[in-house]
């Protein structure tokens, strides 16, 4: 059962690889057995990535520049890793952004940078990936969206609706690549201890409506994403498409 989880003589591209839960799913993969392309705008912070996870797993990463909101950026990151690697097979559409506002105080300029970024980009990469996975006829692609993609939180509009519709455009793309052996999940992560979270994390009433809500009784580490992300790429999960996976400690069952 456990060569079902493997990824050996797999290639991944991870975009928004370099902190976050990006980082840590792309250490999982690689520790799984999968070589990985990371993505991220910023050089420096890419390629220190990109050393430091080669360095904790002693696998191949390869970082891209990229900014997931320019098409001809993605189409060329994607054509980056497929010549590094000679193929794909694993897409974790992770790049996002969250900027938190009440909906009356959210500036139209925000709105769309957030949707340009977790929706249209995502779209944008899929898109770019898919025609590989297409004319290969294989390969796994995890949108990752949010558990608040599935039910409301206060003052976060724009992810909400970028979160929501990305659950939406992994059931199209599921339904649409099926036949050609391609599957389409999406993950939901709930409340992780991110660098995108910060903020939420050093407001102490900010916290502590989260604490009191998680029935777990904690915040989720990164690390514990490994799991379901190295699932979700595998054979494991051969016979799944167009569902969504929650790891939220509890939150979306109340």
């Amino acid at each position: 059962m456990l060569r079902e989880f493997s990824l050996e003589g797999r290639f991944a591209l991870v975009t928004g690889g370099s902190k976050g839960l990006g980082y840590a799913m792309a250490a999982a993969l690689a520790r799984a057995g999968a070589e990985v392309a990371i993505t991220s705008r910023h050089r420096d912070e890419l390629e220190a990535a990109a050393r430091d996870l080669s360095s904790e797993t002693s696998r191949r990463f390869v970082p891209i520049v990229a900014d997931v909101t320019k098409a001809d950026q993605v189409d060329a990151m994607t054509a980056e890793a497929v010549k590094a690697f000679g193929r794909l097979d694993i897409l974790v559409n992770n790049a996002g952004i969250n900027i938190r506002r009440p909906t009356v105080a959210q500036t139209q300029e925000e709105f769309r940078r957030i949707i340009d970024t977790n929706l249209i980009g995502a779209f944008l990469v899929a898109q770019s990936v898919g025609r590989h996975l297409v004319e290969q006829k294989s390969g796994s692609v995890i949108n990752v969206a949010s558990m608040i993609g599935m039910v409301g939180l206060a003052e976060r509009p724009g992810y909400t609706a970028s979160k929501g519709g990305l659950i939406q455009l992994t059931r199209t793309m599921a339904l649409e690549w099926a036949p050609l052996g391609i599957r389409v999940n999406a993950l939901c992560p709930g409340p992780f201890e991110t660098e995108i979270n910060t903020p939420v994390l050093n407001d102490p009433a900010a916290r502590e409506f989260f604490d009191q809500r998680i029935p777990l009784g904690r915040w989720g580490k990164p690390a514990e994403l490994g799991g379901a992300i190295v699932f979700l790429a595998s054979d494991a999960s051969s016979f799944m498409t167009g569902a969504t996976l929650v790891i939220d400690g509890g939150w979306t069952a109340q």
